[in-house]
């Protein structure tokens, strides 16, 4: 059989929610194939079909929506992960 997931990251480096950084990892078979960062600002593919998707979806509305799931994941969340 095949094993695919995905994998949302917030990491909080500080309380201030200034150093907040989401990360999306698509993962196939245990091998990390494409990965959005917003550090970074974009995807980056770690595998052939991952560069393929990463320059796919750099290009279309996948960007735009990865790059306002900080603020509407992490940010809005942090509140809930400091208490835990």
């Amino acid at each position: 059989g095949y094993f695919e997931q995905v994998v949302r990251q917030c990491r909080y480096s500080s309380k201030d929610l200034q150093g907040i950084e989401f990360i999306d990892s698509y993962v196939f078979n245990k091998a990390e194939y494409v990965r959005f960062n917003s550090t970074v600002g974009k995807y980056v593919g770690y595998t052939e079909l991952g560069v393929k998707n990463a320059e796919a979806w750099n290009k279309g509305p996948e960007l735009a929506v990865e790059l306002g799931e900080l603020e509407r994941y992490c940010k809005l969340n942090a509140p809930i992960d400091y208490s835990a």
